[in-house]
């Protein structure tokens, strides 16, 4: 990855670190992995198959998508939260992936104009501040012909009571896990950002975790 980074765009996007919550999360999704992995592996599976000596990810958190790259290979990692950087430190090492770590946000990741082959992202787009951003960020990173791989979870369908559990626990689930939204139509989302094609999978997992049963994962190609 070259280190010529991009303009800026006019608009700025700021994280801010809430030392409990970051640290929480940290925590929680480095305890919760083999649960997480055992729902999720057979679609990650699909959807991360082949990748490329050299993947982008946004989001990477404690490293649970790095068993997914050949070894030796590299992660450009763009991760904001630094309660998170230690733990992915130490996964890339054990598993043998180089890491080069970019403490940006997805929508601001500072990578140049047509610089990657592959971006992924697992359960990352239902917490960043503009989609919208991020989907036109991965676009402008990749190269033509270029992937974006991803696994998602979404809003269920109007009238379940998935949906309903989703509308009564929305203000808690986000303030737990850091502006994380389970209400988000990120398949339209991903459909209109303008990519060459788009194959997108619908499926629900079963967890006490009711907001989170509800899931797409998908190739998107620029």
């Amino acid at each position: 990855m070259s280190d010529i980074t991009a303009r800026e765009p006019s608009t700025v996007f700021e994280f801010e670190q809430h030392t409990v919550r970051g640290a929480f999360n940290a925590a929680f999704f480095r305890v919760m992995d083999p649960y997480i992995e055992r729902n999720l592996r057979r679609h990650k599976q699909r959807v991360f198959a082949g990748l490329p000596s050299e993947v982008v990810e946004i989001g990477p958190g404690v490293g649970a998508n790095l068993r997914y790259l050949p070894a030796g290979g590299t992660l450009v990692a763009v991760e904001p939260n630094r309660s998170m950087r230690g733990p992915l430190r130490d996964a890339a090492q054990r598993v043998g992936v180089r890491l080069d770590l970019r403490e940006r946000m997805a929508e601001q990741t500072g990578l140049p104009d047509g610089s990657a082959d592959c971006v992924i992202s697992s359960l990352v787009l239902c917490s960043v501040q503009d989609p919208a951003a991020v989907l036109a960020e991965v676009r402008r990173i990749l190269r033509p012909g270029g992937t974006f791989r991803f696994l998602e979870h979404v809003a269920g369908a109007d009238g379940t009571a998935t949906r309903a559990a989703q509308r009564i626990l929305r203000r808690p689930w986000a303030w737990t896990f850091e502006g994380c939204s389970c209400e988000r139509d990120l398949e339209g989302a991903i459909r209109s950002a303008g990519f060459e094609s788009v194959s997108i999978e619908r499926y629900r997992i079963r967890t006490p975790f009711v907001p989170f049963n509800t899931h797409i994962a998908g190739i998107a190609r620029a």
